[in-house]
């Protein structure tokens, strides 16, 4: 399963990395995320960056420890997460366009374990609310970057 989401924002491509880059503000930046606790940060660049990040999901809170896997300065970054006999897998990826910048996130599940592999055959059922729910984190990124 993956699901792509894009945003343009009129903001200059610097400074939206800076805010999607800033982890440690996330919760003050994406309604969707109630807390941040950064678990391990590197002494340069991204890659090895982790944390425990919660949010409110079908009405309870669930905590994912998440980490950066692979980046490019001002261009993408990968995050990757594995629970629930799955690895989840997003890109974080900005583009230029007519002046603009266009801000994309693509989130993939992979099972790893039976019981999710026959789970990831319902998985069609939650597509649209993890679909709204990236929609949202972009539009918020989009509020901070604009205004600022």
């Amino acid at each position: 399963m993956t699901i792509t989401v894009s945003e343009e924002i009129n903001a200059p491509r610097e400074h939206i990395w800076n805010i999607i880059t800033d982890i440690d503000s996330w919760a003050d930046t994406i309604s969707g995320i109630v807390s941040i606790e950064v678990i391990d940060r590197p002494d340069t660049g991204l890659v090895g960056m982790k944390w425990r990040e919660k949010r409110v999901l079908f009405g309870k809170e669930a905590v994912e420890t998440m980490w950066i896997s692979a980046a490019e300065p001002n261009s993408w970054y990968e995050t990757t997460a594995e629970n629930h006999g799955a690895v989840y897998s997003t890109r974080v990826s900005l583009d230029d366009s007519n002046h603009k910048v266009i801000l994309t996130m693509s989130f993939s599940a992979t099972p790893t374990t039976l019981i999710s592999k026959i789970m990831s055959l319902m998985s069609f059922m939650f597509n649209g609310t993890l679909r709204k729910m990236l929609q949202n984190d972009l539009a918020d990124i989009r509020k901070i970057a604009e205004i600022r």
